[in-house]
């Protein structure tokens, strides 16, 4: 590990999984994912047996960030002040309330004051 440590948006993982080379700088840094992130990667109807444990081995690499009063009551400031969806105000909220840099690709995340952000670009 680098020593790095991000809060990793599903998409990250996803691409991961995918191989793509656009995260493959952050590969060997620490992850940590949100029970959201969690539930995204494992809860897709139709998934097989062996997505699921390929899945469920790269989420064994990450720290599983629980839901807390704190991020959840930050997540509700959120959804009240920007125009987030609910498993995004979650992931957003953790990140802020870890003072982790929030690892994704998703640009939506870019309007939240005093998130940290790095904006990756699959390739």
């Amino acid at each position: 590990m680098n020593g790095n440590k991000y809060l990793a948006d599903t998409n990250i993982l996803l691409y991961i999984i995918s191989g793509n080379e656009g995260v493959a700088e952050y590969i060997n840094d620490e992850f940590y994912i949100s029970e959201v992130t969690e539930i995204e990667l494992l809860g897709n109807k139709g998934i097989t047996e062996l997505q699921l444990k390929y899945r469920s081995a790269i989420i064994e690499n990450c720290t599983i960030v629980s839901l807390s009063e704190n991020i959840k009551q930050l997540a509700i400031h959120l959804k009240q002040n920007y125009t987030l969806k609910i498993p995004d105000a979650i992931i957003a909220a953790t990140s802020i309330y870890l003072n982790f840099p929030l690892l994704t690709a998703d640009k939506d995340f870019k309007k939240v004051k005093g998130l940290s952000l790095v904006l990756i670009r699959p390739l």
